[in-house]
């Protein structure tokens, strides 16, 4: 695995000890059966291709992101509740992603869970995957994608969790920073790839990354620009250069019309 950072190093640890817990609550035996009872299901069926397909379609797509903190804002200070927050998205965005890390990001798979009977779009499981388990109990809770950070696995496991991924029918978005991340990104041949624009060194943001990666993607893949998006100019300087989809998190989650703020920056 690779080291890039004290942060993101704590957070991978802390996440190995939360799947200790995970696996006591349902054993690895019971979530594969449960989420082979998924892909039988006529909704399992339904729903494969459904967020790749959400973002590949003509003109700027939007993620909107469910999360209550980030080590680097610390916890956001929500304007509306869930509930609220998903109707507004279910009106405005064209699929949903939902942190579900519980030390750094506040999440919880109850969360995913409780999304997936309130909304019909996509829901992408953002978290750090570092565990075939994880795969299987994000098909249990309703995901439809799930995301794969290229800086906490090596090539071996990338293959083999996208592999999986898709196996049980579940798109990924495949996470990058730099240019020899999506080199080993593209390893893997996978339909979506996204850029952070936040160092996970230092969680620091220049959403010129990019901009600058932009020529390292080939023009058959969905481009997803992450991080950092935040007002009118973030979204036109992006929108310039050529992605296919935003993930924006904190913009939403801090509004008090996230609705009114999607469809403003659809249409400029």
């Amino acid at each position: 695995m690779n080291t890039t950072g004290t942060i993101l190093d704590k957070i991978v640890e802390d996440k190995k000890i939360r799947l200790k817990e995970h696996k006591i609550r349902i054993p690895m035996e019971e979530m594969i059966r449960l989420a082979e009872d998924d892909l039988k299901s006529d909704a399992g069926k339904a729903r494969e291709n459904c967020f790749h397909d959400a973002l590949k379609k003509d003109g700027i797509s939007i993620i909107g992101e469910f999360k209550k903190a980030s080590p680097s804002l610390g916890k956001i200070n929500e304007k509306i509740d869930l509930m609220e927050r998903i109707d507004e998205y279910n009106a405005s965005v064209d699929a949903i992603s939902c942190l579900t890390e519980e030390d750094h990001f506040l999440g919880n798979t109850d969360y995913l869970k409780e999304i997936r009977k309130k909304s019909t779009l996509p829901i992408i499981r953002k978290d750090f995957m570092i565990d075939e388990y994880q795969f299987y109990e994000a098909k249990v809770i309703g995901a439809d994608a799930v995301l794969l950070i290229t800086a906490i696995l090596d090539d071996v496991q990338m293959r083999e969790f996208y592999s999986l991924a898709r196996e049980l029918k579940l798109d990924v978005l495949v996470e990058t920073h730099d240019e020899r991340e999506i080199e080993r990104a593209l390893k893997t041949d996978p339909r979506i790839i996204g850029v952070n624009n936040r160092n996970l060194k230092d969680f620091t943001i220049d959403i010129e990354n990019t901009r600058r990666l932009k020529r390292y993607i080939p023009d058959d893949k969905i481009y997803v620009a992450e991080s950092g998006i935040i007002s009118d100019a973030d979204v036109m300087f992006l929108k310039d250069t050529g992605v296919d989809a935003f993930l924006i998190g904190r913009a939403f989650m801090e509004s008090e019309n996230p609705r009114k703020l999607a469809k403003h920056w659809k249409e400029l």
